[in-house]
């Protein structure tokens, strides 16, 4: 609960690299991630390359406050799911939503960022941008969907934790 409770949205970062050893945690926490029939379903950019971050970030709103950590983080994880996978049975959706890949790429990034806070990193997770866009920026091919930007680095400021919720004000017993 400690990781969980600690961990906050990191926009500022120090001007100091990631190390392999501490990435490649943060990427192992993703292999051992749950997912839609163990389909494994996203694909990882691994971004360091100034020129590529500012590309990505050419498709990031200025009104996103993570606007700045996407060329000032020195690793930004792009997180791109393989499309007509996760949710599908014998190649077809099997799902309400047809979009299984959603819930899979959301505990993907759950695993990095409880993964990188443990670490001592800090990162936040970005989804408003264009996302075909930032697509282009990665090279990205056909089949696959960019889901979520997440700058990531050793944090230069931490903020205070938000106000939560109360278990009471979100739980139903039995029925809603």
């Amino acid at each position: 609960m400690k990781v969980i409770k600690e961990r906050r949205s990191v926009r500022n970062f120090e001007d100091k690299a990631v190390p392999d050893d501490l990435l490649q945690t943060v990427l192992e926490a993703v292999q051992w991630t749950p997912s839609w029939a163990n389909t494994q379903c996203w694909e990882i950019v691994v971004i360091k390359d100034p020129e590529v971050k500012a590309r990505v970030q050419e498709a990031v709103p200025k009104s996103n406050p993570a606007f700045k950590s996407i060329v000032n983080a020195p690793v930004v994880l792009a997180l791109c799911a393989r499309l007509n996978d996760s949710g599908y049975y014998k190649n077809a959706v099997t799902t309400k939503f047809g979009d299984w890949f959603m819930f899979d790429l959301g505990l993907a990034t759950q695993s990095i960022v409880l993964a990188a806070h443990a670490a001592g990193l800090g990162t936040v997770i970005a989804g408003l941008f264009d996302h075909d866009k930032a697509a282009a920026a990665v090279n990205m091919p056909a089949g696959h969907e960019l889901v979520v930007l997440i700058p990531m680095g050793f944090p230069s400021k931490v903020p205070s934790a938000p106000k939560r919720k109360e278990i009471s004000e979100f739980t139903r017993e039995n029925t809603f």
